[in-house]
């Protein structure tokens, strides 16, 4: 940190001066404007950027032949939720065609990147989203609903054995994975580009929020696909009978029930309904616990996809407890 004293010119004017080494990092001239912004804490932050432009940054990847399509992928990824607007990738010959194919696949999973260059040896994807368009209550929105009904039609397609139902769940995952890396993006970006968080009119500790939520969800719609997934297995052998799934159907209920809660608790800010939806997991529990008693009488290829579907129904409804925690922490804080 460097120490500026403030001085006084003129009777009324206070004047702090610059850190050299700064001015010339930005390449500041004589009588250039800069940006003075006071933020939530109290403190005070220059910026020379005062048109709202967004901060540039370029991350470059090296390819050949021998390289591993898995960890490309992973890095991809990465800078992508860095918050990198714009991808390199680079190779000393020819782009190897599965690089080509792969940097397709990473567009279609990601939200905004698109590709805007090509060469024999180079690709360019650049982020074409502009933040301040998708505001992350309309992203985490969009992720509950997905996630809740990833979760009813699974248990649609138990009830109704329908295994084409059950596949479909499994596909929506993605969907809700886009949205996910896409707030992770975002609150990357305004930690780095405090012109951002103006224009989106988020502060840094409300992007945290934000993500940690989406994240919640995320695992929610994971669990979701789990129980799509065992009930293709109950669909296959034919197992688990009526009053086994009612049981099922009314767990998953009451988990959908508090995830909605908390999700309303989420968008109001309301306390006082996030303390009442947490105990309502306490009856969650009691009936999964009963579900798991119960398939303790049945045969093994009925009784270990059960077991595992009152799992993700139980872990449904603790991780939209984990919501209410998130609200009541955070609204506390704001209140402060």
């Amino acid at each position: 940190m460097e120490i500026r004293k403030v001085q006084i010119t003129g009777g009324s004017s206070y004047i702090v001066s610059l850190p050299k080494q700064w001015i010339r990092s930005t390449k500041i001239q004589k009588n250039d404007p800069v940006g003075l912004i006071v933020q939530p804490d109290g403190s005070l932050l220059i910026t020379p950027k005062i048109g709202g432009e967004s901060l540039q940054r370029v991350r470059v990847f090296e390819v050949g032949a021998s390289a591993d399509r898995t960890s490309l992928l992973r890095l991809l990824v990465g800078a992508y939720v860095a918050g990198f607007t714009a991808i390199h990738i680079e190779a000393r010959d020819r782009m190897p065609q599965f690089v080509r194919q792969l940097v397709r696949e990473f567009t279609q999973m990601t939200i905004g990147q698109e590709v805007v260059d090509e060469t024999d040896s180079s690709i360019v994807i650049k982020d074409l989203l502009n933040p301040v368009e998708m505001p992350f209550e309309n992203t985490i929105k969009r992720m509950h609903l997905l996630a809740r009904g990833m979760q009813q039609d699974a248990m649609t397609a138990i009830r109704g054995r329908d295994a084409a139902l059950a596949h479909d769940v499994i596909a929506r995952d993605t969907e809700v994975d886009r949205l996910h890396w896409l707030v992770a993006r975002q609150e990357n970006l305004i930690v780095i580009d405090a012109a951002l968080s103006r224009r989106m009119d988020v502060t840094v500790s409300q992007a945290a929020y934000y993500f940690q939520v989406s994240r919640i969800v995320e695992r929610i719609a994971d669990h979701a696909t789990q129980v799509a997934h065992n009930a293709n297995a109950l669909i296959d052998r034919e197992a688990g009978g009526t009053a086994m799934v009612g049981a099922m159907d009314e767990a998953s209920t009451l988990a959908l029930e508090i995830f909605s809660e908390s999700m309303g608790a989420l968008y109001t800010g309301d306390v006082r309904k996030a303390n009442a939806t947490l105990q309502m997991v306490r009856d969650l529990e009691m009936k999964t616990r009963d579900i798991d008693t119960r398939a303790l009488d049945l045969e093994a290829v009925a009784a270990i996809p059960i077991g595992q579907i009152s799992a993700s129904i139980r872990r449904i409804g603790e991780y939209s407890g984990d919501i209410c925690e998130c609200v009541i922490n955070y609204t506390v804080g704001q209140a402060l």
